[in-house]
């Protein structure tokens, strides 16, 4: 796999001073939840949802969720059961070194459970089809609820020697809750611990935190304008996104909105990254805007900020822009190296390339190792190379 694959080369050249590295399940982990980038998520109820696969892998998505949980009624569980089971080893069948019939890749496929019990019952069902999933999403994950899931995806990697890999999601009220919030996180970062080769990331479930105190964000605000859900992600961040090593990679929230929505308030997009641009981009931006995703594209900025990466998706229009906004920019790229570089001749201190801002080689060293990371997979974009230009080949390949 590789992102940006659905570019052409001469595009990919003229964007990328570094294009991204190919990546495949066998990978290093750190480097799989890095790449997860925008996760799309789709119910497993989809009669086509074979097709569905790849037609977002055509258009650039590389990591999925098949959904048996919220985004399903209640009394479609066992007849989205049987879909996977049927649906996933034709796949399974097509598919040689990661790729399907018609030559696009395939993504990483997870599924989203609601009991444990539906990962070993699923792995049992899926036979030798197995091996096309990553792994299982696990939700509302606390110490108590999350360790059966884990002891059922431990008892499948044991059984079949496949490297599957949990996503747990947390969103439970005891999260949300001020007086309990301290030991929820210190409960789950104790099970996470026990069971850490098996976590890939920690993802945030919004929606449900907010549902604990009945509020919804609309969407001139991001979640950060929230503050009682900012303080959980921080604290979220705190205890599980340490760059210490015992941290994990914890995954943006779920954008919720997808076009059109009523406007209360001025576009959040400036003009002047569209401004001058070959080919020209002003076109995006009053597309961007007329689909409320100038609101999406803050609040990716809001999560990179707050220490998270990549992000929850419900409609594939979600998809270019979290992608063009994990590139590496040339700026980054290049403070990272330095930064890299000064650390191994001994520290201290030096000014950037771009000569507007301060190095500090010590406190920079684990943000540059995550840009130089993060580089890797999504690549660097070339020096002057905006987002705005970046998005506009994702939307208009």
């Amino acid at each position: 796999m590789r992102h940006f694959s659905q570019l052409d080369r001469d595009t990919r050249r003229r964007l990328f001073l570094r294009e991204p590295a190919s990546f495949d399940r066998d990978s290093e982990p750190a480097v799989l939840s890095t790449a997860l980038g925008a996760t799309l998520y789709s119910p497993a109820t989809r009669p086509r949802l074979l097709d569905d696969i790849r037609k977002q892998a055509a258009n650039g998505v590389v990591s999925m969720v098949l959904c048996l949980e919220d985004a399903i009624d209640d009394a479609e569980v066992d007849a989205a059961e049987a879909n996977l089971v049927r649906q996933l080893p034709l796949l399974a069948a097509e598919t040689g070194a990661g790729t399907a019939a018609g030559g696009s890749q395939v993504p990483l496929l997870f599924v989203r459970v609601r009991r444990p019990e539906q990962i070993t019952d699923l792995a049992a069902r899926l036979g030798s089809a197995l091996p096309v999933l990553s792994g299982f999403v696990m939700p509302k994950f606390t110490e108590e609820t999350g360790l059966p899931f884990l002891e059922a995806l431990e008892q499948v990697r044991s059984g079949t020697g496949l490297r599957l890999f949990g996503m747990p999601v947390l969103e439970s009220p005891e999260l949300a809750h001020l007086e309990t919030r301290q030991d929820t996180l210190s409960g789950i970062a104790r099970v996470l611990e026990k069971h850490r080769e098996a976590i890939l990331a920690v993802r945030l479930g919004v929606t449900d935190l907010c549902s604990a105190y009945g509020l919804r964000r609309p969407p001139d605000l991001s979640a950060y304008d929230v503050q009682l859900v900012a303080s959980v992600i921080g604290d979220v961040v705190n205890v599980l996104g340490r760059a210490d090593g015992t941290g994990y990679t914890v995954t943006g929230p779920v954008w919720e909105y997808f076009p059109v929505q009523e406007r209360k308030f001025k576009p959040q997009l400036r003009a002047t990254p569209f401004a001058g641009t070959e080919p020209p981009t002003d076109g995006v931006r009053r597309k961007l805007i007329a689909h409320d995703l100038d609101g999406l594209i803050r609040e990716i900025e809001l999560d990179r900020a707050n220490g998270l990466l990549g992000k929850t998706c419900i409609h594939p229009t979600h998809v270019p822009a979290v992608h063009a906004l994990s590139v590496a920019t040339h700026e980054e790229w290049s403070d990272a190296a330095d930064i890299l570089h000064q650390d191994r001749a001994g520290g201290g201190v030096l000014r950037s390339a771009y000569t507007n801002k301060m190095n500090e080689v010590k406190p920079h060293r684990a943000w540059a190792q995550r840009v130089m990371l993060r580089a890797s997979v999504f690549g660097v974009s070339r020096e002057g190379v905006t987002f705005a230009e970046l998005l506009a080949a994702c939307l208009c390949p």
